[in-house]
């Protein structure tokens, strides 16, 4: 399975221009060059600089509905072509191709209906939990019974101490805690949605994670598992 990042941005990367050092697009992924998760407004543009070809789409899945994660423009444009767009809504699986995408609920509040998506492609498993803050019980139950080779995590605040968005979000020190529990059943660990306000520049960010075995997503990173 190949992941690639479109981008790893959390929302107030909104209106920074491209030419700003470290910039980030909005947080979105494409897996295998057929599916996209999240269709945010950035999509296009991102493609465009990565030299990424979305003729091999074939489905959206979307986390939650705010704007730097769905955008209708991005949706409209790709279903216009024949990308399928699957709204998973109170269906908690859905089998698309060779993946089966299991849906369970995100901790994030201010977004009814947000969603993580444990995607298999009958060899590997990706777990896939951007915005929340932590995970809530039947995810950390998912993962203890079946094991994922990868997880992506969200990481909006970075180091930034007593910050009312640990409610919905976390903090690095939160991914610490979430790896000391979920290293005996996940393989390797990938923290994206990085604010612009509450981080450091990638490198730093990158070497401060490290001693952790936790990597750091950038635009553009395909990693494959």
């Amino acid at each position: 399975m190949k992941i690639q990042f479109l981008g790893t941005g959390a929302a107030d990367w909104k209106g920074v221009p491209p030419t700003f050092p470290g910039y980030r697009f909005f947080s979105s992924a494409i897996i295998d060059d057929v599916l996209l998760i999240d269709p945010g407004p950035d999509v296009f543009l991102s493609a465009e600089k990565f030299g990424i070809s979305l003729d091999s789409l074939k489905w959206i899945i979307n986390t939650h509905t705010h704007e730097d994660h769905y955008c209708f423009e991005t949706v409209k444009k790709l279903t216009e072509k024949g990308v399928v767009f699957v709204d998973f809504g109170v269906v908690d699986e859905k089998q698309l191709g060779k993946y089966r995408i299991r849906s369970l609920e995100a901790n994030h509040s201010t977004c009814q209906g947000s969603k993580h998506f444990m995607i298999e492609d009958g060899e590997k498993k990706l777990y896939y939990a951007l915005d929340s803050s932590w995970l809530l019980y039947d995810e950390y139950l998912l993962l203890k019974d079946e094991g994922a080779d990868l997880i992506v995590l969200d990481a909006t605040i970075g180091d930034v101490p007593g910050d009312y968005r640990i409610f919905e979000h976390n903090n690095l020190n939160m991914v610490r805690e979430l790896k000391k529990t979920l290293s005996p059943y996940v393989k390797r660990f990938i923290i994206s949605h990085m604010a612009l306000t509450l981080h450091e520049e990638h490198e730093k960010l990158a070497a401060n994670m490290k001693a952790d075995n936790i990597e750091v997503a950038k635009d553009g990173l395909i990693v494959t598992v």
